[in-house]
């Protein structure tokens, strides 16, 4: 396999041409009943091929003399018939045996890798672009399919088809046999080297290919910025920049395929052409039968026919190779964050309160610049605590660390007196519902975005849910209700329904812990009302932190804690924190003077 190098992108693998198509054998063995099937299609049309050449020696020699030279004749004719019908109905099961199998084995990849990539964590997005990872995923599973389908059983039939070919050759001639094998090693080799440059260039351009897609990706996922700022000319141009790049590189390889696929037809036919002049020879001087020539002329050209589609399949095969190996990148990336073997239970029912000892923290990719410095807290049941501070002072980083996004380099964070590094993954990030301040919505119905919480809750559930938030009187005044899709990123909401979506989430999940991350900074003041409604139902009973930049949602807080540069440098209550003259009030004098400005 190969690991990911410092800047995020995986070495590439130090592996025989073909080796990373092994990879694809367990998902073929998934399937034994049809894989059998195409099997027995496969040998059966490559051995009735095989029988043609047999039969028109026999043709030859004996069915133009004799008094019944007629009925031999149609007797043979009568049987290449019926090889016919063989071959047709053997060639038509291969066809959809190989092609169900390779579409098959692509889904199960397809699933498989997205599984995976599910699991690898915020870490492994922070230096891997999701753009490259759709490319990986689409465009790289469809090359694959051609080798899982059609190419492999292609290269079978055609291994077959030269073996066969190459022994009958030796049944009918050993002499002209021993020359065409002479011939084969100046064909074979040229066609493994060229064979590598295939590979590689396949691979360069499946990279260009997904420098696109990371492009376009990034660009149509912020739209509205793009038009907003008058960029579509200098996005789309530089999209057509990135797009020629990937055809140059795509050219390039199509080049390499068609030069290999020129040079094994050229020396394949050159070698036969030598061959068949020598047994030219042979039958003028009586040494070789018209018919026995004939037949070997037959399956030299099925020989050669064998090795110029194996050369034409070698090239499909090393350029599905080479999205194998960038699939197989994927699969071998660890997540920087995994469940330990034997996890800690958690306390049941749930305590919900969090604890902090001497976290120090920084980002892998920032490694040099720490988040936290030496941080120490701790939040009792039911407490709220205000998280508050200048832009880049570590508050959500603590929440990153309480979900286990990441884990600290120092120190520890514990979740109802367990610590996090040593709970199951899942069962510790059950107790914490997070209402971020950029809420992800999706393509999907109103009900399935809330249930995204709880995907096993009930419709009722889900609208008990949307009515604690707030949420059920601007649903029900939707076209359809619940059954409303919201379209990409749920831009036909506004900025106090998105949040109010998201707090419905939050109240489906039932958690005991509760992180609010500005939640209610770019609302409106009557949908900032709404939400702070909503928010007070929910943080009933609940642990909940909250972080914010509006000194006057955090005032409630029992306690509020003061970050600066990744350190806690104050701590208390709303009014002692005022009484202190410190950063708190300089924060606070700085936004009311603000507000009275305004």
């Amino acid at each position: 396999m190969s690991d990911p190098d410092t800047n995020g992108k995986a070495r590439p693998l130090s592996r025989r041409q073909l080796q990373p198509l092994v990879a694809l054998w367990p998902y073929i063995c998934r399937h034994p009943g049809m894989v059998l099937a195409a099997l027995i299609a496969l040998v059966a049309s490559a051995s009735v091929m095989l029988t043609v050449p047999v039969a028109v020696r026999r043709m030859i020699d004996h069915g133009f003399s004799g008094a019944n030279g007629g009925v031999f004749m149609d007797k043979y004719f009568a049987m290449l018939i019926a090889i016919g019908l063989v071959l047709a109905v053997a060639s038509a099961a291969r066809m959809y045996a190989v092609n169900w199998l390779g579409e098959r084995v692509v889904a199960d990849l397809r699933a498989q890798v997205f599984r995976h990539l599910a699991s690898l964590g915020p870490a492994f997005y922070e230096t891997t672009h999701s753009g490259e990872v759709m490319s990986r995923l689409t465009a790289d599973t469809t090359q694959i399919k051609g080798a899982a389908g059609s190419a492999l059983s292609q290269a079978l039939r055609n291994f077959i088809m030269l073996t066969g070919a190459l022994t009958m050759m030796f049944v009918t001639s050993p002499t002209l046999s021993a020359l065409a094998l002479a011939a084969i090693p100046a064909i074979v080799f040229p066609l493994m080297a060229y064979g590598r440059a295939v590979q590689r260039l396949s691979r360069t351009a499946q990279d260009k290919l997904a420098d696109a897609s990371a492009y376009a990706a990034d660009n149509l996922g912020a739209v509205r910025a793009m038009t907003a700022l008058g960029q579509e000319e200098a996005v789309s141009g530089r999209f057509a920049a990135a797009v020629e790049r990937a055809f140059a590189a795509a050219r390039d390889r199509l080049l390499a395929r068609a030069g290999l696929t020129a040079i094994a037809i050229f020396l394949v036919v050159a070698s036969v052409v030598g061959v068949l002049w020598f047994g030219s020879r042979l039958v003028i001087s009586g040494e070789m039968s018209g018919g026995r020539l004939g037949q070997f002329i037959l399956y030299a050209v099925f020989a050669a026919g064998a090795m110029a589609e194996l050369a034409e399949v070698w090239g499909e095969l090393a350029q599905a190779a080479g999205a194998t190996e960038r699939l197989l990148e994927l699969l071998a990336a660890r997540p920087e964050v995994r469940a330990p073997a034997v996890p800690k239970s958690l306390p049941s029912p749930p305590v919900g309160t969090v604890a902090f000892s001497g976290v120090h923290f920084a980002y892998p990719s920032r490694a040099g610049v720490s988040a936290l410095n030496g941080v120490s807290f701790e939040v009792g049941r039911g407490e709220t605590v205000a998280l508050v501070g200048p832009s880049g002072a570590g508050k959500s980083t603590i929440f990153n660390l309480i979900l286990r996004f990441y884990d600290p380099q120092l120190g520890s964070v514990a979740i109802d007196g367990v610590a996090a590094a040593e709970a199951d993954l899942q069962a510790l990030r059950s107790r914490v519902a997070l209402v971020p301040q950029e809420v992800a919505l999706f393509d999907d119905t109103i009900l399935d975005n809330i249930r995204y919480g709880r995907p096993d809750a009930s419709d009722a559930e889900v609208q008990q849910a949307a009515a604690a938030a707030q949420a059920d009187a601007f649903i029900a005044a939707l076209p359809q209700g619940y059954a409303t899709r919201l379209g990409e990123r749920g831009m036909t909401l506004s900025g106090g329904q998105r949040q109010r979506i998201a707090l419905a989430r939050a109240v489906l999940r039932d958690a005991s812990i509760l992180l609010l991350d500005e939640a209610t900074s770019a609302l409106d003041a009557e949908s900032e009302a709404a939400v702070q409604r909503a928010l007070g139902r929910i943080m009933q009973n609940r642990t909940t932190l909250v972080i914010a930049h509006k000194l006057a949602t955090v005032q409630r807080a029992s306690r509020i804690l003061v970050l600066d540069q990744g350190q806690i440098v104050e701590e208390g209550t709303h009014g002692e924190l005022l009484r202190r003259g410190g950063l708190y009030t300089r924060l606070a004098d700085l936004q009311f003077s603000l507000q009275a400005a305004q």
